[in-house]
């Protein structure tokens, strides 16, 4: 059964997905603002937000005329079994809600959205992430709990990983052999900050920060490491090889052939037309076949390359969440341990005695790496930096590791890291991972 037939058959019973919603910037709102349309089979029930106010405007961009505060799981069941959504400033009394049926995380936080992820599925919740920060950090140890509680964890459709593996997985059932996917890009530069990246913000109503991270290539970075992860595909080269180009066809004679028949390939085109969306290419030797695919327009390969021209996240997630509640199917998840990991890079020269101020700031960037290489030189991952104290004068471009800062303590985060390090231990390679090294707690 198809996922748009199950829904609607939801919709036509009565019994709608019951979506609660974590988290209300800009993304979170045009989620809010989609699900509210409504869509067949699909309900937003509840939205937790640690500034209600922020909630408020979710709910009134997205039509709703009326809401009620709750502040325990037993309220917010109640007004949910009265057909009002509920806004909340504690997380919590979602994950407890039976009134809730998945939660979607969009914080983009990495240490509180663990808490709330961990504690849905002690309530028995599905968990949609919009949150590459968390999944590109933490995705294989938490869809490793996840199945343990028997639920699902997953990224969602929508947004490029979710892209690129909706595509692949649909490939590979044709009977091709995918081996490179990844992201169709605008623009990259490294150095960009949050004050070059103001204005922009301000005017599309985005968070700086997040802004930021776009530009200067983190989240390129955090959504390539949770295809990598989802596919087994590694990087190429630290940070990608990123070939510029006006068509995002030209992709498959721009990558190195051996590497990805050798390992499969995560990367991203850079400004090439469509200038969105999500690329697959796949290898065909078969004379008859390539004959076939040159038919069709395809190219004469053996590398033929396949895209959508959009990503849409606030769009495409109803899809992840109708997959994950009704077919307990995940849209994009780890397949195992880390593949590729996101190593913290200096975007300038820094001072010992500095505070890292994490993603999308003004101290470092983020590029992704082979999750082996990263672990062998103990590099320290970008999720993990903010709040960390230098240990030592940093040249601009260098990668940072873990031996070079003090970290703040008591981190739920790096627990988690910790533990995925252990769940899935990699080749030392002559270099044994060093413990971060703790800042005074009057410090942080």
């Amino acid at each position: 059964m198809i996922i748009d037939t199950a829904l609607r058959e939801r919709e036509a019973a009565g019994n709608p997905v019951r979506v609660g919603l974590v988290g209300a910037g800009a993304t979170a709102r045009a989620i809010a603002l989609q699900l509210g349309t409504p869509v067949p089979g699909i309900r937003l029930v509840a939205i937790a937000n640690r500034t209600p106010e922020h909630g408020e405007r979710a709910f009134r961009e997205a039509n709703f005329t009326a809401w009620s505060r709750a502040d325990s799981a037993q309220e917010a069941d109640a007004a949910i079994g009265r057909g009002l959504p509920i806004l909340t400033d504690d997380p919590s009394v979602l994950t407890a809600c039976d009134a809730v049926d998945v939660l979607v995380e969009v914080t983009g936080t990495v240490g509180e959205a663990a808490d709330v992820v961990l504690e849905a599925f002690d309530y028995g919740k599905h968990v949609v992430l919009v949150n590459a920060e968390l999944d590109s950090l933490l995705g294989p140890v938490l869809k490793d709990k996840a199945d343990r509680a028997g639920v699902v964890l997953t990224h969602t459709d929508g947004d490029e990983p979710g892209v690129a593996m909706t595509l692949l997985r649909y490939l590979r059932s044709l009977g091709l052999r995918p081996v490179a996917a990844g992201n169709i890009k605008g623009m990259v530069d490294y150095y960009r900050t949050p004050e070059t990246q103001r204005a922009f913000a301000e005017k599309n109503d985005q968070d700086v920060r997040k802004v930021t991270s776009f530009a200067d290539a983190t989240k390129l970075s955090m959504e390539t490491t949770v295809l990598a992860n989802a596919t087994g595909f590694r990087c190429g080269r630290r940070g990608m090889y990123g070939p510029a180009c006006k068509y995002v066809g030209e992709m498959a004679e721009l990558l190195p052939a051996d590497q990805m028949i050798a390992t499969g390939l995560v990367d991203y085109a850079l400004g090439a037309a469509p200038h969105t969306g999500a690329f697959v290419i796949v290898h065909e030797e078969s004379p008859l076949k390539k004959a076939q695919l040159a038919y069709y327009k395809l190219g004469e390969g053996p590398y033929y390359v396949f895209y959508t021209p959009y990503h849409l996240p606030h769009v495409q997630i109803a899809s992840t969440i109708g997959r994950a509640v009704i077919h307990c199917d995940p849209t994009v998840a780890p397949i195992s341990g880390p593949v590729c990991e996101v190593v913290t890079v200096a975007k300038r020269k820094l001072k010992a005695g500095e505070r890292l101020d994490g993603i999308g700031g003004f101290c470092a960037y983020g590029l992704i790496d082979n999750a082996a290489a990263a672990r062998a030189m103990a590099a320290l991952p970008i999720g993990l930096s903010e709040g960390c104290v230098l240990r030592r004068d940093i040249a601009k471009d260098d990668v940072l590791t873990l031996d070079d800062v003090d970290a703040p303590s008591g981190r739920l985060a790096e627990k988690l890291w910790r533990e995925q390090n252990m769940r899935w231990p990699l080749p030392p390679r002559g270099q044994k991972e060093s413990l971060l090294r703790r800042a005074p707690v009057e410090g942080i």
